[in-house]
């Protein structure tokens, strides 16, 4: 009777094993955008990545990378920083203006560096967040972005990291006809440039990012989850379970959560965006 009741024990803490493991398995595998604290990030790098690490962020997206460094610090101490609190260091907000003929070696050379130093920290999406003017006034200028983009998208490539894109609401303006972000879609090489679809600045341009999904699949490996402030709020103009259920269609892997407006202080606001992606069944 005991080695029946010995094998009985060894049974059931074998099928709380299994459970605790399916249930670690089927963590939700979401980002934090460092934009979202940056007054904390000013104010103290470690004790803000120590927050974000225990409100159960599982990477970070930086935006925080000037004169090879990350806040300030070198590229593996920033990157031990943020594995020590249970977190991976996957993407990153950089990028310069795209140059002209007197700048393009230096600027160049400014993405060596830049690609350099995040490749050291173990990045593996590099993300420009930004065009300047001259993406925005002319198809001639989109054009100059788009044959930038894949230059830069090359050198990625070439170091195992990725490039992408990030909208606002400007991309989604029209030009002699043509949809700015519709023409970067069109004129970047999928192979060197994808694109990190930001829900809550596409829906404020206008446009559903549904319909891009069915019209450009896979071109969307990252999303911004965005709304009005934190997520969820009580004046959330956003409904993300249709987006959700076009994830496949759009190739989107890594959600990352936005908050640049908040009702409360931003560590609670990204714990709050956090607690509501966790909670929404349709994300998975």
């Amino acid at each position: 009777m005991k080695s029946v009741g010995l094998l009985l024990l060894v049974f059931l803490l074998s099928g709380l094993s299994s459970c605790k493991q399916t249930q670690k398995k089927q963590e939700k595998y979401i980002g934090l955008q460092l934009w979202s604290v940056r007054d904390h990030m000013k104010d103290d790098v470690k004790g803000t990545i120590e927050a974000v690490g225990k409100i159960g962020y599982k990477f970070i997206e930086a935006a925080g990378y000037a004169d090879g460094k990350f806040y300030g610090m070198e590229p593996t101490a920033f990157a031990d920083l943020v594995k020590a609190n249970g977190m991976d260091f996957l993407s990153s907000h950089t990028g310069q203006a795209v140059p002209d003929s007197t700048n393009r070696d230096e600027v160049m050379a400014w993405w060596d560096q830049c690609i350099a130093a995040h490749k050291a920290a173990g990045v593996k999406y590099i993300v420009q967040p930004f065009m300047d003017n001259v993406g925005y006034e002319s198809i001639e200028g989109v054009q100059r972005y788009c044959d930038y983009f894949n230059a830069v998208g090359e050198k990625c490539n070439a170091a195992g990291i990725r490039f992408g894109y990030h909208n606002h609401d400007a991309e989604f303006k029209d030009i002699d006809g043509q949809i700015i972000y519709d023409y970067m879609l069109q004129h970047t090489d999928p192979a060197k440039v994808f694109f990190e679809m930001d829900l809550y600045w596409i829906m404020e341009g206008g446009k559903n990012p549904v319909d891009y999904f069915n019209q450009y699949p896979g071109r969307f490996l990252f999303w911004h989850v965005k709304d009005k402030t934190e997520l969820g709020g009580d004046d959330s103009v956003m409904d993300f379970k249709p987006i959700f259920a076009d994830a496949e269609t759009a190739g989107m892997k890594y959600i990352v959560v936005e908050v640049e407006e908040y009702n409360f202080d931003p560590l609670k606001s990204v714990e709050k965006s956090l607690n509501f992606l966790n909670n929404a069944p349709y994300v998975k």
